[in-house]
Formats: C-alpha cells, sequence, structure tokens
C-alpha cells in the first residue's frame, strides 16, 4: 500500500459513485448521509426487514451498525448481511459498544459469527470485547486499556477471519499478515459525535471500489484523516460545530494531491 494507490481510489469512489447502504444508528444518519454524499458516495438507509434483502443484493457495499441496537434492528441486519454474503457485496460491520453491555458483546459476536464480514472496524476496546479480551469502554468510546493496537488488530483480523480496523490515535488495518498504521486525522474527530460511524460507511463506499479490504480500509483512513486535519486546521478557533460543517465541506473537496501531500502511513508484513 502507498499513498499513491489512496489518491487514485478516492477517484475511483467519486467516479463510480457506489450505492453504501448504511443499517446505521438514530444518532448519525443524518451525518453519515451527508459524508457520503460529500465524499462522492451515494448512501442508502433501510431497515425493514421486508425490503433489507433487495437493497443488500443491489448496493456496492453493507454497513452494519449497531450504536442503538434493537432487536428488531438485529433481525433486519442478519437479513441483509445475508443477502449481500450470497451476491457478493462486501459487508463492513461497526460493533458500536461492544463491551458495554453483554447484550452488545453478544450482537456483536453473534454477526462476527453468522455473516462473512469484509472488515470489522471499531476502539480498540470494542474489538477487544468482541474477541473476548478485557479492555475498559465508557459508553462507546474506548477507555484506558493496556495493549499493543497493531497486535490487537491482528489478533482480531485472525480469530475472525476478517480484515480489522482499530482506530485512535494512530489507525490500524490488518489482515492477520499484512498491517498498516496510518497517521492521519485530528483529535477534534473525537468531540463530534458520528464521526467515527461515518468512517466506518467510507470504508464500505471504498471497500466497493478496490476488492484488497486491507489497501481500502487503508485508503479510506487515508483520505478521511486529511480532510479533517484541513478542516481542523480552518477551524482550530472555532470548536467542534463549524469543524463539522467544515469537515464535510473537506470530504467534497478533498483532492489525489492533498492526499498525496499529507498522506502518512507506515506498514508491516508477517
Amino acid at each position: 500500500m502507498d499513498i499513491q494507490h489512496a489518491a487514485e481510489l478516492l477517484g475511483k469512489v467519486r467516479a463510480l459513485n457506489p450505492l453504501v447502504t448504511s443499517m446505521t444508528n438514530v444518532v448519525v444518519t443524518n451525518f453519515t448521509a451527508n459524508g457520503l454524499l460529500a465524499l462522492g458516495a451515494s448512501p442508502i438507509m433501510a431497515y425493514a426487514k421486508e425490503e433489507v434483502a433487495d437493497i443488500a443484493r443491489i448496493s456496492s457495499a453493507l454497513v452494519l451498525n449497531i450504536g442503538t441496537l434493537n432487536e428488531t434492528d438485529v433481525a433486519a441486519m442478519k437479513i441483509a448481511g445475508a443477502s449481500a454474503n450470497a451476491h457478493g457485496v462486501p459487508v463492513i460491520f461497526d460493533p458500536v459498544g461492544a463491551g458495554a453491555t453483554a447484550y452488545r458483546t453478544r450482537v456483536s459476536q453473534a454477526i462476527m459469527s453468522e455473516l462473512n464480514v469484509a472488515v470489522i472496524r471499531g476502539n480498540a476496546a470494542e474489538i477487544a470485547n468482541v474477541i473476548g479480551r478485557e479492555w475498559q469502554i465508557k459508553g462507546v468510546d474506548a477507555g484506558t486499556g493496556e495493549g499493543n493496537a497493531a497486535e490487537l488488530a491482528q489478533a482480531a483480523a485472525r480469530q475472525l477471519n476478517t480484515v480489522a480496523v482499530i482506530t485512535g490515535k494512530d489507525d490500524v488495518v490488518s489482515d492477520g499478515t499484512r498491517t498498516i498504521t496510518v497517521h492521519n486525522g485530528d483529535a477534534i474527530l473525537t468531540r463530534v459525535t458520528g464521526t467515527g460511524c461515518l468512517l466506518t460507511s467510507v470504508i464500505g463506499a471504498f471497500t466497493a471500489v478496490e476488492q484488497d479490504r486491507v489497501q481500502a480500509s487503508a485508503a479510506a483512513l487515508i483520505v478521511y484523516g486529511v480532510a479533517a486535519e484541513i478542516a481542523a486546521s480552518k477551524t482550530k478557533e472555532q470548536g467542534p460545530g463549524s469543524f463539522q460543517i467544515a469537515f464535510l465541506n473537506q470530504l467534497s473537496l478533498v483532492s489525489p494531491e492533498d492526499v498525496l501531500r499529507l498522506g502518512k502511513l507506515t506498514s508491516q508484513h508477517e
């Protein structure tokens, strides 16, 4: 993976305008849809079990997010995921708050065991709890935890047979063999709700145009982080409200040249 490929994939997302179905939570639906539109993807939100199989079938990617989960939505997610699997549509899963309650952990583990998930994206606490490791979680945010994010991503990828993305100060992508760490982004992202959820859907947009899930995820992280850095620099004296608007704008404005200029990653192979 190199920065050049990330820049190329940004152009590919905009050229192909992939249809990303996001079965996401009520807190972030509007922000997620606007973020995908700004980037150049085409969002659709659907939740009814009567239609999600049909919508998943025609989608370029399916994103499952359990931020405000209930049994009805979980059942619909499993129906949609099974349809996506049957039709070769990549499934991206965001186990929001896994570890905060036994229910969230149980649902996350069930989705990972019942569906073929292309990418799982969460903070360190969420990913750790999905694979049965101890890591403190505060609400739906990662708490303090001892551990190496790269090692955790590698272990999760191997155990879950997927590509694991762990986001934090630095973001890590691993398939258990290849591991990429992305060094882009800004701390103000943590002060706007829904930025992690939107990122998961952005990963969905990139997996729709790149079959290599590690490269797709890393490219999404780089583009997203670069857009955040530019937006933060433009609004540094104004606070998170102004940043949120600037960030949506920057997802539309960020260029391949910006990615080449500002993108930062390191990689390792086992």
